[in-house]
């Protein structure tokens, strides 16, 4: 397949592209619930002709475009769902769902891959084998919606996987290429520390579990700096310390929520042993006791060399030298690792901040949004890479 073919059928969805992208975020859906955005990415591959459109799961959507000759399957994924954030924006297509909001750039993934979608259904005689686009839902919320299409059995005969994302901390024009680790497991915890409560003129006929507390959230810190390799990667975060009601009253009890996040099962297998052992520790030196649950998230998301190595000559191809970019991994998580355990993939990000436009703000953050031009990467990514891996 020539590149001018192909750049003048990328061209030719731009507008397209654009368009879906606003329409989805202007009507959001939370994961779990993406009905009206899954129907609508059903009707728009349908429209396109020689796909095999299925539901594997209630909001996902599948599509098959078999190829003229036989050969492999590459699959190509996207997420669909918004966030429970009251948008601050003020452009023209804001959402018109109270409270959710595309924060996170998925708008952009789902109109990037159906535009590639578009132009690859129109090119079923030049492609060998097949190409199986996955529109996936619930990647915000575990236990998230890659697995239950994985359960489905959409990855059945899949040979590699990809998948991007727009990212607005990285500039317009780069495109981020990670081998091995790209982004960790979101491991979630949560601990009660039930001590006695009272009086606060009389604390000695207490046991104070904010006092107790606060040491377990100093003492917890120490397990990543003083237990672990300080070459790896690993987060412990407390997000929630809840506890009293009164400024003269000593709480009964506290709550503590958090994250760990890790790349190396090690460290999965091994951290609540740690923290139970900070726990034990505090709680039976004043008197206290505690209620420990730890929760797995999602797997870590590990690349490929040799798929990300398709990806990188890829991008060189199409934008140069220059568009490269090797960022760190992420302490961040994607349910993509669930295709991933299934075969050889790829996961990259795609340079979508542009100061000059005022587009600066981070994902999850209310007034959140990308530079549109940034969604032709993806689409030019996805349709040269086909070519690249159905050889």
């Amino acid at each position: 397949m020539s590149t001018l073919t192909l750049n003048s059928a990328i061209e030719g969805v731009r507008e397209d592209v654009i368009n879906w992208r606003r329409h989805f975020h202007q009507n959001p859906e939370l994961s779990y619930h993406e009905k009206k955005t899954s129907q609508f990415v059903y009707e728009t591959l349908e429209s396109f002709g020689n796909l095999e459109v299925t539901r594997p799961t209630d909001y996902s959507v599948m599509a098959r475009l078999i190829g003229s000759q036989p050969g492999k399957t590459l699959g190509i994924r996207a997420d669909m769902d918004a966030l429970p954030i009251e948008e601050e924006n003020s452009f023209d297509f804001i959402s018109q769902t109270p409270g959710v909001m595309h924060a996170c750039g998925h708008d952009g993934h789902t109109a990037m891959l159906l535009g590639a979608t578009k132009i690859l259904s129109g090119m079923k005689d030049q492609i060998k084998g097949e190409v199986r686009f996955f529109f996936q839902h619930a990647e915000e919320y575990f236990p998230g919606g890659a697995q239950e299409m994985v359960d489905a059995g959409v990855m059945e005969g899949v040979d590699y996987v990809i998948a991007a994302h727009l990212i607005s901390t990285l500039e317009f024009g780069k495109v981020g290429i990670l081998y091995g680790p790209a982004m960790a497991a979101p491991d979630g915890f949560h601990i009660t520390i039930k001590g006695k409560g009272g009086h606060g003129s009389a604390p000695h006929e207490t046991i104070d579990s904010i006092a107790i507390g606060a040491q377990v959230v100093t003492n917890l810190q120490h397990i990543v700096s003083r237990n672990t390799d300080p070459l790896d990667n690993l987060v412990l975060s407390i997000g929630k310390f809840v506890g009293g009601e009164a400024a003269n009253v000593i709480a009964n009890s506290v709550e503590i929520s958090g994250t760990v996040r890790s790349f190396d099962l090690k460290y999965r297998d091994s951290m609540p042993g740690l923290m139970k052992r900070v726990l034990k520790g505090i709680t039976e030196a004043h008197g206290a006791s505690y209620e420990f649950e730890y929760l797995c998230g999602y797997r870590p998301v590990i690349n490929n060399d040799e798929v990300t190595k398709v990806i990188e000559d890829t991008v060189r191809e199409t934008y140069g030298d220059e568009a490269i970019d090797f960022p760190k991994p992420q302490m961040a998580a994607e349910d993509f690792s669930a295709f991933q355990q299934k075969a050889p993939s790829s996961y990259f990000i795609i340079g979508a901040g542009n100061k000059e436009k005022g587009i600066v703000y981070p994902h999850h953050h209310p007034r959140f949004t990308f530079d549109e031009d940034a969604m032709e990467y993806g689409v030019k990514i996805f349709t040269n890479a086909v070519f690249k891996f159905l050889l």
